[in-house]
């Protein structure tokens, strides 16, 4: 004869004072509720009660949108990504002035030409 064995799920207790805790997080935009239930390792729903519970804006019927990013998040994004894209045209600028240098040295010093001048003389029939 053979037994099923399953798993006890324990059922955690949160006081008051921490859920009022985690609804002024929320509230405040510091947190998503995934976030919340992440780091008080809770089920979305119970979060979602402890709003509609606790919350001021659900007394008086505010609705509050949670956004994936927001607008200040994506600003800062861009503004690295333009600092990083000016660093990395600063260096190539460089670079071309190091070999314009060296070509212009060249010329001067060995009366080498190395840049590549086609002056062809094309004549149309």
């Amino acid at each position: 004869m053979q037994t099923k064995l399953r798993k006890i799920k324990r059922r955690k207790i949160f006081s008051e004072e921490l859920r009022r805790q985690a609804v002024k997080e929320y509230e405040k935009g510091e947190l998503t509720v995934l976030e919340i239930s992440k780091s008080y390792q809770a089920c979305r729903a119970s979060i979602y009660r402890w709003i509609n519970k606790y919350s001021q804006f659900e007394k008086q019927d505010i609705q509050i949108v949670e956004k994936k990013m927001s607008n200040t998040k994506k600003i800062k994004e861009l503004e690295d990504k333009v600092k990083e894209l000016e660093r990395i045209i600063g260096v190539k600028q460089i670079n071309i002035d190091f070999l314009e240098k060296m070509m212009e040295i060249a010329k001067e010093e060995y009366d080498i030409d190395i840049k590549k001048t086609t002056t062809r003389n094309i004549t149309v029939v």
